[in-house]
């Protein structure tokens, strides 16, 4: 069994996620709105920004349903989940890891634990699906991959209690947010900074030039209505140009995935605020 530690621990991101803001947050904190009532997400991934916050009310979308999943499942059967993954502990071994990796859950909290116990030991914690929607990636090179953190699913599943979770494209936001009061965060997948870097999401449902321009479209209806929207991209001219009527800041951020380790390091990413 995992050992529980009766420790109260703040929520954090419990997936490793491509372009995950934990590390930008201290950059990003003098950006936030000083007051707010309800935020949305509608670009969830890892939900950095979220768990930072910890908003007492919000609501949380995204666009890929295994995923809504896996955060409805912590939210509303933590223990379960906590069980399924202490299965997958004790039989981790890579035979194990590429059975899993080839056999979909049959339950929605066997589905859940199965995408956490990937994301743990797969390569790098990249998420990445085939045109069929089929989770491919090799498995990683951990010696003790930590698999399960009980604490943090808990403290988790106490953030998440108040919050909706919905599967939904961005655009769904423009449903919900109507007040000044209303906070939304954008985190998309990024517009690639040049032609050998077009790789623009990491599952079947590829993000395009066309979609950044129906984001800023969505992004400046929001602002009209007086809510505060704020949003994260690479630092190109085409993303500057979207934007140039709205604040636009400077993030100096780390590229962690990239198949050549030397092409791994700093780099400027911006951030876009109406307000």
């Amino acid at each position: 069994m995992f050992a529980l530690v009766s420790q109260h621990i703040p929520p954090r991101p419990f997936l490793k996620w491509a372009g995950g803001k934990a590390q930008l947050i201290q950059q990003y904190q003098s950006h936030f709105p000083q007051r707010y009532k309800t935020y949305y997400e509608p670009f969830l991934g890892g939900g950095a920004i979220f768990f930072h916050l910890s908003p007492t009310q919000a609501m949380l979308t995204d666009i890929n349903p295994e995923l809504v999943n896996v955060y409805r499942c912590v939210k509303e059967s933590v223990e379960a989940v906590i069980a399924r993954l202490e299965v997958h502990h004790r039989s981790h071994n890579p035979d194990y890891y590429y059975e899993m990796r080839s056999t979909p859950g049959k339950t929605q909290v066997e589905k859940a634990a199965r995408f956490i116990y990937l994301n743990k030991t797969c390569f790098n914690g990249l998420y990445r699906e085939n045109s069929k929607g089929e989770f491919n990636v090799p498995i990683g090179r951990y010696k003790s991959p930590r698999i399960c953190n009980p604490d943090l699913l808990y403290a988790v599943s106490q953030t998440l209690k108040h919050t909706e979770i919905q599967v939904a494209s961005f655009d769904a936001v423009l449903n919900y947010a109507t007040d000044p009061q209303d906070f939304v965060y954008f985190d998309p997948p990024y517009h690639p900074i040049s032609l050998t870097s077009s790789f623009t999401g990491y599952s079947r449902y590829s993000f395009h030039a066309q979609d950044q321009i129906r984001l800023r479209d969505t992004f400046a209806e929001l602002a009209q209505r007086g809510v505060q929207v704020m949003l994260s991209n690479s630092d190109c001219e085409f993303v500057r140009d979207l934007y140039q009527d709205f604040n636009i800041y400077t993030i100096s951020a780390s590229r962690a995935i990239n198949s050549n380790a030397q092409k791994r390091g700093k780099i400027s990413e911006v951030l876009v605020t109406s307000y």
